[in-house]
């Protein structure tokens, strides 16, 4: 999309502008149908509902009606999703698994809710809309837009306030104002450890040399998150506004937003925003009249997890192997090319533009102490209802999991819940009640991390997830360092022996031991938390891993070395098992009862998931 370059050289000027966009596109719109294009809502089958709906828009030739194109709104569980908005009242209904056949009525029913279609019920607040209804459990500020507009559209997002923040501080507030401004607010860095970004930025702010940078490192490569990728298909321009801000509280003129290249649509929506924020005059030289330039450009991470850790980051971007290296000196000293670099992931750029809008001290009402504002997380894993979700910080487990989650697939029992990907651990069903904030989840063993959680059921075995994590760590291991490099493979042996019944108690001494030397001596970061899953499962879960040692036996029925599969007296001899067998194993006449040979069986178990007469044991 072009627009015209206005010239806004003050507050007003730009409080002006907005006002009439948003005039002009609520004379426009009446109805906006909003369609979920984001990766997730595309891969379930959004685009055929989309042609659908413009068909029928078209067809039933209604004045008034728009259809909008939006990112995620972070019902995954219910994809392909749709919301209708009244723009008047702001009254609107969300419908749920979409298909194309559904069209029709969306577009006549408009904002009641159409008969037959699943209705799904908003359960957020915005914290910077004078309307709240706050007994609602989450709360909007860095999915604020994501959504509600059209993340390639400028407009749209400037009626929405958008940079207005920018406007703000290159108007009104010295570099130094906006680093205080966000240290008073509390805003702890959403990627990782959870570092305190006005003390960052504090560091980068008092260094002397010109030339300086602001990364955004959108490198997500967690197990199951998908935060920053939703963000910037959602709402690339807040990420955008957020940097420049950083970028005049530090002396920098440059941006780089360093983004895996396997997420093409973000790539794509962040090229558009930045072209339209060029054209607008809000990247580039003399930003609002103020005489501060910047700009920012993308660079394309090839997928190395070990990227994410920002001195790794720095180095790929400088055309050199991503590997860590050691601090000090900290990139706020000495970071891309030598020069102070500050670098902040997706999430932590997201909240910076509600900050400078409302204040230190609005931000600060919102969640802990300790841990101010929100966090998004990626919820997945055997939970009814996987998706995207921002709560307050200080939200418990518990209502997490079970309220916005609505419980364990199944039916089944909760037994475990990972917070903080591969770096972080594993929290058990009597901490349900623990509060979601950096410092408690430390003292469990887990971290923040980016935010992915993974939810596990009693069909889980802890060792065999604690394996897993550790695997992903060593494919993705830099190898720089030799307690990364080698310390995690004989973490992953002894892991395998004691799921395959081959380890005896000096093991899990041994594992103990050579976790806490890792945690001590690794190089960075992503080294030293490495053993959090291995430390945390031991931890919270150590009689399943008594169970593999000294019964052999694998509790969860997960192991395959450790399990046999048989077949019961309930069996009606109906051969579906025998048909499903992928090595044939399975013996007996029709309608007699079958007998699985011990030998040739693979334990795969799909003769436990195909038998509908509970006639397969497992031990």
């Amino acid at each position: 999309m072009t627009v015209a370059k206005p010239i806004i050289t003050n507050s007003a000027q730009l409080t002006e502008f907005t006002a009439q966009t948003r005039t002009r596109m609520s004379d426009v719109t009446k109805i906006n149908i909003l369609v979920s294009m984001g990766t997730c809502g595309i891969a379930a089958g959004t685009t055929p509902v989309l042609k659908a709906l413009e068909e029928s828009l078209a067809a039933q030739n209604l004045t008034g009606v728009k259809i909008t194109r939006v990112g995620c709104m972070g019902l995954c569980h219910s994809e392909p999703t749709i919301e209708v908005v009244d723009t008047a009242s702001g009254k609107s209904v969300i419908y749920g698994n979409v298909k194309a056949s559904h069209a029709e009525a969306i577009v006549a029913a408009g904002v009641h809710p159409a008969e037959g279609l699943k209705v799904i019920e908003r359960g957020w607040y915005y914290p910077e809309d004078e309307e709240n209804t706050q007994d609602a459990p989450q709360a909007r500020i860095v999915l604020r837009n994501s959504g509600r507009i059209n993340p390639e559209d400028i407009q749209e997002y400037i009626a929405q306030s958008g940079y207005q923040a920018l406007c703000k501080v290159l108007l009104e507030m010295s570099p130094k104002q906006v680093v205080a401004e966000i240290t008073d607010s509390g805003l702890r860095g959403r990627g990782g450890g959870g570092f305190p970004t006005g003390r960052k930025w504090s560091f980068a702010n008092a260094q002397k040399p010109k030339e300086k940078y602001v990364i955004c490192n959108a490198d997500e490569g967690d197990p199951g998150a998908f935060m920053d990728r939703a963000i910037l298909e959602g709402d690339p321009h807040a990420v955008l506004e957020a940097m420049a801000i950083a970028g005049f509280a530090i002396g920098a003129k440059n941006g780089i937003v360093y983004i895996r290249a396997e997420y093409p649509l973000a790539i794509e929506r962040l090229q558009i925003a930045i072209h339209q924020a060029r054209e607008m005059g809000f990247l580039g030289k003399n930003i609002f009249g103020s005489g501060f330039d910047f700009d920012i450009d993308l660079k394309f991470g090839a997928g190395a997890f070990v990227c994410g850790e920002e001195t790794a980051l720095i180095a790929s971007i400088e055309g050199k192997r991503g590997e860590p290296t050691y601090k000090p000196p900290f990139p706020a000293i000495a970071g891309l090319w030598g020069k102070p670099t500050i670098v902040n992931n997706v999430e932590t750029f997201a909240n910076v533009c509600a900050i400078i809008r409302n204040g230190a001290g609005w931000f600060k009402r919102i969640g802990t102490t300790g841990s101010p504002g929100t966090k998004v997380f990626a919820l997945a894993g055997k939970i009814n209802q996987v998706g995207l979700i921002e709560v307050p910080m200080g939200t418990s487990l518990r209502e997490i999991i079970y309220g916005i989650g609505k419980g364990i697939r199944n039916g089944k029992q909760f037994k475990a819940v990972q917070t903080g990907g591969p770096s972080g651990g594993c929290i058990k069903r009597d901490q349900l009640d623990t509060t979601i904030d950096y410092d408690t989840l430390v003292l469990l063993g887990s971290m923040m991390g980016s935010g992915g959680m993974i939810i596990m059921d009693e069909d889980d075995c802890m060792v065999s997830v604690a394996r897993f994590f550790l695997e992903f760590t060593l494919d993705e291991s830099c190898g720089k360092c030799t307690p990364c490099r080698i310390g995690n493979k004989r973490l992953h042996e002894m892991l395998t022996k004691i799921t395959q019944g081959k380890a005896d108690m000096q093991t899990l001494q041994k594992l103990r031991d050579l976790s806490a030397s890792i945690k001590d001596t690794a190089l960075c970061g992503l080294g030293q938390s490495s053993p959090n899953p291995v430390r945390s499962t031991m931890n919270q879960f150590e009689d399943e891993y008594l169970a593999h040692i000294l019964e052999g036996k694998c509790p969860a029925g997960v192991c395959a070395d450790l399990v046999t599969y048989s077949i019961n007296e309930n069996c009606t001899g109906c051969a579906v098992c025998k048909k499903r067998c992928p090595v044939d194993c399975i013996r007996g006449e029709k309608k007699s009862v079958h007998v699985i040979d011990a030998e040739a069986c693979i334990k795969c178990g799909m003769c436990l998931s195909s038998c509908k007469f509970n006639a397969i044991d497992r031990k």
